[in-house]
C-alpha cells in the first residue's frame, strides 16, 4: 500500500536558519529556470535538464548537481500542474498561442530531496544543506522503519508550515513504478487546478 509520512523535524533556531537558506537558493534555481519554460514551451523534465544543467551548476555553484536536477524535477513538475491540469486557469488550452505567464516561486516554496541527498537509518535522518549536512534523530516506529526498507521512496518535500516548523514529506510506493491514478507526489493536486501556493504568476502585456 502506498504511503506518506510527514515528520515534523525538531530544528534549533541555528538548524531551522540553515532549512531556510536552503529553501531560499532552492527558490533561486527554480526562478533561474522559469524564464527557460517561458521563452521556449518546454517543461519536459528530461528536455529541460537538457537545456539548462550545465548552465545552473555554474550559476549555482553552492546548491550541488543533485539539487539542481531536483529544482528541474520542481519547475516541471509546477508547470505540468499549472499549464496542463484540466482546471487550471492557465491550462494551454486557455493560453492559445500566446505568449506564457513568467512563474515566481516563493521563499516558501518546498525543496524537494532524493537518495542522494537526504537518507534515513537507523532512526537518523541526514539531509543536504548549503553549509554541509544536517543530521536529525527520528523515533520511527517498527511499522515505519519497515516501509524505509520496503518501498519504494518516490519523492522527499521539505516545506515550512505557517507557524515556521519544517515538516518533512516521503511519499513511499509500493511498485517499482506508480499505478495509472498514483498520487501525482507529495505536494497535493486541487481538484480544481488552483495554483499552488507557492507559486505567483506574471502576466505577459
Amino acid at each position: 500500500m502506498d504511503a506518506i509520512l510527514r515528520i515534523p523535524l525538531n530544528a534549533s533556531p541555528e538548524q531551522a536558519q540553515r532549512l531556510q537558506a536552503l529553501q531560499q537558493g532552492f527558490a533561486r534555481l527554480c526562478n533561474a529556470l522559469a524564464p527557460l519554460v517561458q521563452s521556449t514551451r518546454v517543461w519536459n523534465r528530461v528536455a529541460l535538464h537538457h537545456l539548462a544543467y550545465r548552465q545552473l551548476r555554474e550559476q549555482f555553484p553552492d546548491m550541488g548537481s543533485q539539487m539542481v536536477c531536483n529544482a528541474i524535477y520542481s519547475v516541471s513538475r509546477t508547470c505540468r500542474l499549472v499549464f496542463q491540469h484540466p482546471g487550471s486557469p492557465l491550462h494551454l488550452e486557455r493560453l492559445g498561442a500566446g505568449p506564457l505567464p513568467l512563474l515566481r516561486f516563493s521563499e516558501r516554496c518546498p525543496v524537494y530531496f532524493d537518495r542522494h541527498t537526504l537518507s534515513v537509518k537507523a532512526g537518523q535522518l541526514s539531509m543536504f544543506t548549503l553549509d554541509g549536512r544536517m543530521r536529525f534523530q527520528l523515533s520511527l516506529d517498527s511499522e515505519v522503519e519497515a516501509r524505509f526498507q520496503s518501498q519504494k521512496l518516490r519523492e522527499v518535500v521539505l516545506s515550512r508550515r505557517a507557524d515556521g516548523v519544517f515538516v518533512l514529506s516521503f511519499l513511499l510506493l509500493d511498485q517499482v513504478q506508480p499505478a495509472a491514478g498514483a498520487p501525482d507526489g507529495v505536494l497535493p493536486v486541487p481538484e480544481t487546478g488552483e495554483l499552488p501556493e507557492y507559486v505567483m504568476v506574471e502576466e505577459v502585456v
